[in-house]
């Protein structure tokens, strides 16, 4: 496929990401940062850096929520982490995700946060789904210069 093809599929699905609110304008300001610095696959390696790190936080989540006697500060302390990595690369959907599951942790409410992280891992997958086809678009671009 031509690398004006992939461009303008690229811009489609990030277009998309933008509208359905997956990301916001910090995804913006990372994708910025790239191309005001001049550092090919600086995206790339956050957003895999984040998707490796929320992938672990979820799994851990699971455990913990699967307990007989769920430690919800902890529960929260791993929520609070994924909110704040979210909201570091614009994944919008994620981080309003935790901030309510953050609240049914307060509230020790063990089947809301049962639903919450079925809703955050739902969110997440959707979100990493997109992230490695605008990788792989990317790689594919930058195959065809």
């Amino acid at each position: 496929m031509a690398a004006a093809a992939l461009r303008e599929q690229l811009n489609a699905l990030l277009s998309s990401m933008f509208a359905s609110g997956l990301v916001d304008e910090q995804f913006q300001q990372l994708q910025m940062l790239q191309e005001d610095g001049g550092t090919p696959g600086f995206v790339a390696e956050v957003v895999t850096l984040f998707c490796d790190d929320a992938d672990k936080i979820i799994s851990e989540l699971a455990t913990l929520l699967e307990q007989p006697i769920v430690d919800f500060d902890k529960v929260d302390a791993y929520v609070h982490q994924l909110k704040g990595s979210s909201a570091s690369v614009g994944a919008q959907k994620v981080k309003f995700t935790c901030m309510q599951f953050r609240q049914l942790c307060q509230d020790k409410n063990r089947d809301g946060c049962i639903m919450a992280l079925a809703v955050v891992r739902n969110e997440f997958y959707d979100l990493r789904n997109k992230f490695q086809t605008m990788l792989q678009l990317e790689q594919q671009i930058q195959a065809q210069q």
